[in-house]
């Protein structure tokens, strides 16, 4: 089975990153500092960049954090979006320091005049506006209409949110419609993406905590963009953002979506193993977090399916008694004792 081909979007722009279209699925996440913490922030988001993430929000709460964008963009080299709720002027002040793009719900901004100068900012800069509906945070009339934040209500709230800009004749639009219901979520966006062509940024809210968000996004995720749909991705998980942008890559990878970095391929073991393969592994992905180039590895522990698996491989290792055979391209390199291994792995991967 295939990934379905990409369902077409409308193209925007978010400084100089292209999203939509033709253009490959973009990885983002957002900073877990104070915005008014300069330094902390900017250190945050050289992390980011460093693991990978292309675009990156922060919290804009109140008039320093809008100023604060100024200086954290000098020292950065991704697009930043500022997020904004209830108060328009923070919105108009975040554009006016350089904010990239602005992530804001026109529901809950106020009147038309607050969103219309909103409206007016963004098009003299040229930055795009994201709409955020989130289950959380729904309309209150739309929660009397269908009683609960059914997807349904995501996406009326949406095409309601749509129709306020595109009557200010703006466009440049990126939507997301987010739940932290899995199947919610993906239900609400293959309703989105049936009716609308607007580049669609996707992801689970909340999903939870490093081990359980990664399932849901996961499997969230993996549903839609096999289907074809999603133009920007954001794994939300209660940790460290540098390891929502490593799942967001393991997601992309597995679906032959993206490629950065290395994809390692490992046994679970069993009985059948006579080597160390758990403290094996656990060496080797440490010491691939330093590479950014796609490379191909298996580590595996018996006989069965090990010198399959790792023949498959750019690189690797099938396990005997205390000893492994390295492969590499599909050909045997060299019969190895056990102690050998990891040291023969590393300088095999360094060469490719």
């Amino acid at each position: 089975m295939r990934t379905k081909k990409r369902k077409p979007t409308k193209q925007i722009t978010l400084g100089n990153l292209r999203i939509g279209g033709s253009a490959p699925v973009s990885v983002q996440s957002m900073t877990k500092t104070d915005t008014l913490d300069v330094s902390s922030t900017v250190s945050q988001i050289k992390k980011l960049q460093a693991s990978g993430c292309e675009a990156v929000r922060v919290a804009v709460l109140n008039p320093e954090a809008a100023q604060a964008i100024k200086a954290i963009k000098k020292r950065i080299k991704i697009p930043l979006i500022a997020d904004v709720h209830f108060d328009y002027r923070l919105a108009l002040k975040a554009v006016s320091h350089g904010a990239d793009g602005l992530r804001i719900n026109p529901g809950n901004i106020g009147n038309k005049l607050k969103i219309k100068e909103i409206v007016s900012a963004a098009k003299d800069t040229g930055i795009p506006i994201r709409i955020g509906v989130n289950a959380g945070s729904l309309e209150k009339d739309l929660l009397r209409k269908y009683r609960h934040p059914t997807a349904k209500a995501l996406v009326e709230s949406a095409g309601r949110h749509i129709r306020i800009l595109e009557d200010l004749k703006f466009t440049s639009i990126k939507v997301s419609l987010k739940a932290s219901d899995v199947l919610k979520t993906v239900e609400a966006y293959r309703l989105f993406s049936a009716k609308f062509r607007y580049p669609l940024h996707i992801g689970i809210s909340e999903a939870g905590p490093a081990f359980s968000g990664t399932i849901k996004s996961a499997v969230g995720l993996g549903i839609l963009l096999s289907e074809g749909i999603g133009d920007t991705i954001r794994v939300s998980l209660t940790a460290d953002p540098v390891e929502e942008v490593r799942v967001a890559y393991e997601i992309l990878k597995s679906l032959h979506l993206r490629q950065r970095g290395p994809e390692l391929i490992s046994c679970p073991t069993c009985g059948r193993c006579q080597i160390n393969i758990k403290g094996l592994v656990k060496r080797v992905e440490a010491r691939l977090l330093d590479i950014k180039n796609p490379v191909k590895v298996a580590v595996m522990g018996c006989v069965v399916n090990g010198p399959g698996e790792a023949r498959e491989a750019d690189i690797g290792i099938a396990g005997g008694k205390g000893i492994g055979i390295l492969f590499k391209h599909g050909k045997v390199v060299k019969k190895l004792k056990e102690r050998e291994l990891f040291n023969a792995l590393m300088r095999e991967i360094k060469k490719l």
